[in-house]
């Protein structure tokens, strides 16, 4: 029977004991510092989130420094001052004084951590962290502290250099994972992995009970190893074999119970977004399924996958079972575990799902497997086949949607528009190659009817819900006015047009301003027939005169706000990259009254074009994508130069000049049709709405896109993850102008990006001097060589105008001058690039110095504010314990003042 009062005075006497000297509070203040200094490391200004995730990536190795450091004299001490004896003859169980030593020494790892809260403070002061992500991750702390804490107990009982010995047991369970790459159930039991839930915002039950576990199994050696006083020698060797035998039996059985739960997906999702549980839009579907024609939900899962895709095992094995028991009678869930070459591994291939080939690292060498895990969704109206869950596939929304889509009978229709962009596939007769089709339209037959649509004939108009036309400029003078006259129906269209398309397998053939490719085959002599021109000279004319808007199929927009939203790329990052975010600065960069962009984080653009409604427009123009008001456009002489073999290439420093506004580059074009727009062969039109999402990038649906979706990209291990929106917007889109916003919401569904906002408001200015120097910079360079030109242009006009040469003398000094000013041209202006690119090389270090000043200072504060509590408290504590001395002394005995 525990004895609360016992557990209590033990308790009371172990803190007192640890705080009463200096040792014990320069302990605190030293993992309080270096926590600090893990937690605001330079990656985590890298990073730019206010997250700890780079205190967690460190903090098991700061574990084996603070748990050795406080339970090291919890046993050894009492040997060494001859208490132990005392202690155990006092009228207390065994398990009472351990547990008061426990209680202790967690009691005292709380105040460490207590005291590392202030970091909390400065997150909190430089950006806007998920607090219940926070909270989950210092409960894991927390567990995890407690877990070790019994093992540096354990190795206190044994010797009294517990420091040593306690850092050396303490590092099996953190160590163990990096000690055997080979094992994924070795690695299954490292502190680092049972830790990674708690600090993603949930709380898992798996987790629990592994640290919990590891509390009991070593605390039950501790008691094994204080009771072997009461043996007698005689009952010794026979105790140590039968309290063996136990302590073996406890540990196989607690890893077995561990065994177990690590396949339950029970937890508590604590994030802001609760993006780990099911949703009320995955509710509500499931609610409406009919209960007489039920979905059968097949999963093909390897039971053994490597270590970056058990986190997405288990979240779809996880998010079944939750389905499952929503779903009842409506949804019936199969999971099959699949061995290569096993029948099941016939079985999903039959189905669609093959195996997959994936790579990973173990014991330093890279290592190919194939693994299964995909799904097929089926009911009496259809089926839909999920090949694969990658490792960003937002789960949730891919089996909610192939549920909803096979319990409808049927489905509505997409018309994809035949053009050179070859969205839905095909054959290249300039190159006789095949062509696969675009991912955008496999994504979309997973939810919708898809068809491709030919601009040769007229459109019919009642087949399709939505029209996606992808470079429209492409078309040919026939094609485009059938394909305006559809747009003039009102029915819905999603464009996508860009000026200099760099990611499709023709890449910048496709551009406006490039002609079109030849059709293929040859006449009699093998001559290949001139292509047919493009309409309006792929200007798009006509169809922004009836959407009443301007673009200009040359210029190419540019923002300078990348490098400050994403400066772990550095240097890397061209700035006609676009990176279309709130946090560059525009709050509508993602239109929040829009369904289609609303909830959307970050969209990632490249080499997009920029549309704007006409001054006279009656039509309702909503933008949707904004750049910074850091920005500008490049005209197409500046950003394109002639290919070294025909054609074109991207200019590598084209001349940036920022005109401070936030250009559209998508935007939403509805309205009745003003009276005097003509209709077809300039007759009046009948008085239609029109219905029209015009993108002026193509890239934004690019292949590229839907593969980053679906991996995620990190620049290196430890940098964020990269996860851009640009699938979602376009599904958005098409979900909107189709009628249908089911899974809009759904979609939309994932963690926030939380920026350091204060960082990067301080950074800012910074880049914004660095900007306005370099167009000074390119401004002199370029008023250079102008003024090198005018004076050739004198020189030649001193010339002509000189009438005492004759014409033939006057010819060759003319051509003598002319080469000779153009050699003094072509050195010039080399000497002013070279100084210009030198002038922006030091506006360019002198900007980094500047920005890496703002977050050394913000880092050096976050580093010296934690431990000033503990030191406070320390201080606090000594003087109460000298002026407890002074008054205990009696007044003969103080030294007296002469």
């Amino acid at each position: 029977m525990l004895q609360p009062h016992i557990i209590k005075a033990v308790f009371y006497r172990n803190v007192a004991s640890f705080f009463s000297g200096i040792l014990g509070y320069l302990f605190i203040v030293v993992f309080v510092v270096a926590a600090s200094f893990a937690a605001f490391s330079p990656q985590f200004f890298t990073n730019n989130l206010a997250n700890l995730d780079q205190l967690t990536f460190w903090f098991p190795l700061l574990l084996l420094f603070i748990v050795p450091a406080i339970t090291m004299g919890t046993w050894a001490d009492e040997r060494r001052s001859g208490t132990d004896e005392l202690l155990f003859t006092l009228p207390a169980s065994d398990v009472d004084i351990l547990l008061g030593k426990y209680l202790a020494v967690v009691c005292i790892y709380t105040f460490a951590l207590i005291f590392s809260v202030s970091n909390l403070f400065v997150l909190a002061w430089i950006g806007d962290p998920d607090w219940g992500l926070i909270f989950t991750t210092y409960l894991g702390y927390w567990i995890a502290g407690a877990a070790l804490l019994s093992i540096g107990m354990f190795a206190s009982v044994l010797t009294n250099s517990t420091f040593v010995l306690g850092t050396v047991l303490c590092s099996v369970p953190v160590l163990i994972g990096q000690a055997a790459p080979w094992s994924d159930f070795l690695k299954s039991l490292s502190l680092s992995e049972q830790l990674h839930d708690f600090t993603t915002g949930v709380i898992p039950l798996s987790g629990i009970l592994y640290f919990a576990s590891l509390a009991v199994f070593m605390q039950y050696l501790n008691l094994v190893f204080i009771t072997k006083r009461h043996w007698s020698a005689a009952q010794k060797m026979g105790m140590g074999w039968q309290y063996l035998i136990r302590a073996i039996a406890c540990g196989v059985t607690l890893v077995s119970i561990n065994n177990m739960a690590s396949h339950a997906s029970m937890r508590i999702d604590m994030t802001a977004e609760k993006i780990f549980s099911l949703s009320d839009t995955t509710r509500n579907l499931i609610g409406k399924i009919e209960a007489e024609r039920p979905v059968l939900v097949q999963a093909f899962v390897s039971p053994d996958v490597p270590r970056q895709y058990v986190p997405v095992q288990k979240r779809l094995l996880g998010l079944l079972r939750q389905y499952n028991d929503l779903g009842g009678s409506r949804i019936s869930i199969r999971i099959v575990n699949v061995e290569p070459y096993s029948p099941e591994a016939e079985e999903a291939d039959l189905l669609g799902i093959p195996s997959r080939k994936v790579y990973s690292e173990v014991g330093g060498r890279s290592r190919e497997e194939d693994i299964f895990l995909g799904a097929t969704v089926s009911s009496a109206y259809g089926e839909v086949v999920i090949p694969f869950f990658d490792l960003a596939t937002p789960i949730e929304y891919e089996l909610t949607r192939s549920i909803r889509t096979v319990s409808k009978e049927d489905r509505l229709t997409i018309g994809v528009l035949a053009t050179d962009a070859n969205v839905t596939g095909g054959f290249d007769m300039s190159s006789f190659r095949s062509l696969p089709e675009w991912q955008i339209t496999d994504e979309l037959k997973k939810q919708y009817k898809v068809e491709q649509v030919s601009a040769d004939a007229a459109i019919d108009t009642g087949k399709y819900q939505v029209l996606l036309a992808v470079m429209p400029s492409s078309l040919t003078e026939p094609q485009m006015q059938n394909f305006i006259n559809y747009v003039r129906s009102g029915k819905p269209v999603l464009i996508f047009d860009d000026p200099l398309p760099i990611s499709s397998s023709r890449g910048l053939q496709l551009a406006p301003r490039s002609p079109k490719p030849s059709a293929g085959g040859g006449g009699m002599f093998g001559q290949q027939a001139p292509p047919e021109p493009k309409a309006d000279g792929g200007k798009l004319t006509r169809l922004l005169n009836l959407l009443e808007i301007a673009w200009d199929n040359g210029q190419v927009a540019w923002d300078n706000s990348g490098q400050r939203i994403h400066p772990e790329f550095g240097d890397m990052l061209r700035e006609e990259i676009l990176f279309i975010s709130p946090a560059n600065g525009t709050k509508s960069a993602l239109n929040n009254d829009s369904e289609i962009t609303n909830g959307l984080q970050e969209i990632v653009s490249f080499f997009a074009g920029t549309v704007r409604p006409r001054a006279n427009s009656t039509l309702k123009f909503e933008p949707l994508l904004r750049t910074s008001a850091d920005s500008g456009l490049i005209d197409w002489d500046d950003i394109v130069s002639p290919g070294m073999f025909g054609g074109v290439s991207i200019s590598p420093d084209p001349p940036l000049f920022i005109d401070k506004d936030a250009h559209v580059i998508a935007a939403h074009i509805t309205g009745k049709l003003s009276g005097d727009a003509p209709g077809p062969d300039g007759a009046a039109p009948p008085e239609t709405s029109l219905n029209v999402i015009f993108v002026s990038d193509a890239d934004i649906i690019s292949d590229q896109m839907f593969e980053l979706r679906q991996r995620g990209f990190r620049r290196t291990e430890s940098s964020a993850e990269l996860n851009f929106d640009n699938v979602t917007f376009v599904l958005n889109a098409v979900d909107v102008l189709a009628g249908d916003d089911s899974y809009i919401t759904l979609r939309n569904r994932r963690t926030s990006h939380r920026t350091l906002m204060r960082v990067e408001s301080y950074t800012s200015n910074s880049l914004k001097e660095q900007n306005e120097q370099n167009e000074a910079a390119t401004k002199e360079a370029k008023e250079k060589i102008e003024q090198a030109k005018e004076n050739f242009r004198k020189e030649r006009e001193k010339i002509e105008k000189d009438t005492s040469i004759d014409d033939r003398t006057k010819s060759i000094l003319l051509r003598m001058k002319a080469e000779e000013e153009e050699r003094k041209l072509q050195v010039a202006q080399a000497n002013i690039e070279r100084d210009k690119q030198a002038e922006l090389d030091r506006i360019k270090a002198k900007t980094v110095q500047e920005i890496r000043q703002i977050e050394d200072t913000i880092r050096y504060a976050s580093v010296a504010i934690p431990p000033i509590p503990a030191v406070l408290l320390g201080l606090i504590m000594l003087l109460a314990r000298w002026k407890s001395e002074q008054s205990n002394i009696s007044p003969e005995r103080r030294v007296k003042s002469t």
